[in-house]
């Protein structure tokens, strides 16, 4: 997936999309998305993560 900015960005980002952004392989960004504190949004096996919750989880990382 290619976006401009991360405005363009679906409201919920699968694994693919956080796979395109982090600039990591898909099965490391399901990795990611299992991780304790990663704000994950389960529906039944499908996995998601709301567009604002990353970013804002991203930002408590990168101030750490």
């Amino acid at each position: 997936m290619q976006y401009k900015n991360h405005e363009e960005l679906p409201m919920f980002l699968t694994a693919d999309d956080l796979a395109s952004l982090l600039k990591i392989s898909k099965p490391k960004a399901y990795e990611l998305m299992k991780q304790d504190g990663f704000p994950l949004i389960q529906f039944g096996r499908s996995m998601r993560v709301s567009h604002d919750e990353f970013f804002q989880w991203l930002n408590t990382l990168t101030k750490a």
